[in-house]
């Protein structure tokens, strides 16, 4: 009797580590033209959670190139977890990740979306339409979505979905970085900005030549390897900043973006500015570099969603930096009331970059816009403040003064 209990005690432990096996390791050596492979593991991992499927005869085919349809479903599910009864939810870091907007569409448009191709009709159509909705992709991005992709269109594809999901890279320094690559003046300057983007943020690297590879067809393997490195940023290629004066700012679409200053003043400026724009209270709105002062709630809502340009460029004033040429500025709309209600913020920005000559810029200002309101006209010149040279001029409608300040 002891001896029956030892054999159903013994039985009972080997189905439940049968059962416990999970799919990792096991799973790739099931394809038979992976092992040895430079993407085996990967492959094995990815495998593992349901990214990219085997053939029908056992292989994987990891040289083979990947195509647009597959990618843009790899994209997707690579945010997903799956669970062991086989069901896909979106993780919590990617939907807290999306703007207000793309999670309202997960939420109401798809919130029945089930992860799987179609049955019926084109596979791929559940992909491509969520990942257009969310503003990854667009639907005339590819004439053909079963045509394979190029490496430029792979980072085309990542610099959107980074756009939404993390943040964009500073483009001057992402394309000095990306300069390296021999072949980057092959491709053209809108698919320079793509590869400085991913190349920056560590996700798409160079080849041993030199090369980024641009026209070079992108294999089922390599895809797996970019979406490890989107996945975990751990694993993204470190990409040495030698500068250090970083800052992520909000951009007109609502994303953002990452600056690099030339300097810490002109980090410290930023940050001045911005408490510069909330002695207005609400009345202000951040955009990149640009600071721009309103003259009440409803002006606000004019120039952010005005339906003409005049109309998106009707604030009052604006504070504004320039990292690339090292220049700061003030423009002012010489209307009654602008100087009284935007003095203040002015003011604060000013005071920071010229110290101790501080009132001697707020003299040449105000004479400058007295002397611009009273007559319409205003001779362009430079005058010297400390270690400042400031350009002032007088726009052709003879309202918009600017006041342009270089450190020497």
């Amino acid at each position: 009797m002891r001896q029956w209990k030892k054999w159903i005690v013994l039985a009972t432990i080997c189905c439940v580590m049968t059962i416990g096996v999970g799919p990792g390791k096991s799973e790739a050596a099931g394809l038979t033209d992976v092992k040895g492979h430079w993407a085996e593991q990967t492959i094995s991992q990815m495998v593992q959670q349901g990214l990219l499927d085997g053939f029908p005869d056992g292989t994987f085919r990891p040289d083979e190139s990947v195509t647009a349809d597959q990618f843009v479903k790899i994209v997707l599910l690579a945010f997903t977890d799956i669970y062991p009864n086989g069901e896909r939810k979106w993780k919590t870091s990617f939907t807290q990740s999306l703007s207000a907007s793309n999670q309202s569409i997960l939420q109401q448009d798809y919130r029945d979306f089930t992860f799987k191709p179609n049955t019926v009709g084109y596979w791929a159509k559940p992909y491509l339409d969520l990942a257009s909705d969310l503003h990854f992709i667009s639907k005339g991005q590819f004439t053909d979505y079963k045509a394979k992709l190029k490496r430029e269109d792979v980072a085309e594809i990542l610099y959107y979905l980074l756009k939404e999901t993390e943040y964009l890279e500073d483009e001057v320094y992402s394309l000095k970085a990306a300069s390296k690559f021999g072949d980057l003046q092959s491709a053209t300057s809108r698919q320079q900005k793509f590869i400085g983007e991913v190349m920056t943020k560590g996700i798409m690297e160079g080849y041993p030549n030199g090369y980024f590879g641009v026209g070079r067809y992108v294999t089922r393997a390599e895809a797996l390897q970019i979406i490890t490195r989107l996945q975990t940023k751990s694993k993204r290629i470190n990409v040495v900043n030698e500068n250090g004066f970083i800052k992520v700012v909000p951009t007109k679409d609502g994303s953002y973006k990452k600056l690099i200053f030339p300097d810490e003043r002109m980090l410290k400026a930023y940050e001045v500015m911005e408490q510069a724009g909330k002695l207005r209270g609400t009345n202000y709105d951040l955009e990149e570099t640009t600071l721009r002062l309103f003259r009440d709630a409803e002006a606000k809502a004019t120039g952010l969603k005005g339906a003409t340009t005049a109309e998106r460029n009707s604030n009052e004033a604006s504070l504004w930096l320039d990292p690339q040429f090292s220049t700061y500025g003030v423009t002012v709309h010489l209307e009654d009331g602008t100087l009284a209600r935007n003095m203040e913020s002015v003011r604060m920005f000013t005071d920071y970059l010229f110290g101790y000559d501080a009132d001697i810029f707020y003299r040449h200002f105000t004479e400058a816009c007295q002397l611009a309101a009273a007559k319409g006209v205003f001779e362009t010149g430079t005058k010297q403040i400390g270690s400042y040279s400031v350009e002032t001029r007088l726009e052709s409608d003879g309202k918009t003064i600017i006041f342009s300040i270089i450190h020497n």
